[in-house]
């Protein structure tokens, strides 16, 4: 679920900037990427073209998911 709603929000603050209106904060689709929705958020950031120069969000966001795949790892080891 929390892949479906990053990559919708990926697309929405995509479709925002393009209209010029208000965008979701950087923090927002960081979050939602570190509830579990890394994978959307890759997915919907290379399909939308959205904040793939955009530093340090970019950084962050693969902080995030190479954290997410150690906790996996590990949790797999066990």
């Amino acid at each position: 679920m929390a892949n479906l709603v990053a990559f919708a929000l990926f697309g929405m603050d995509k479709r925002r900037a393009r209209l010029r209106l208000r965008r979701l904060s950087e923090r927002t689709l960081l979050l939602w990427a570190l509830a579990g929705g890394s994978a959307g958020a890759l997915v919907g950031r290379r399909l939308f073209r959205h904040k793939t120069r955009k530093q340090p969000f970019s950084t962050l966001l693969w902080l995030i998911v190479a954290a997410q795949a150690v906790a996996a790892a590990a949790w797999a080891m066990r």
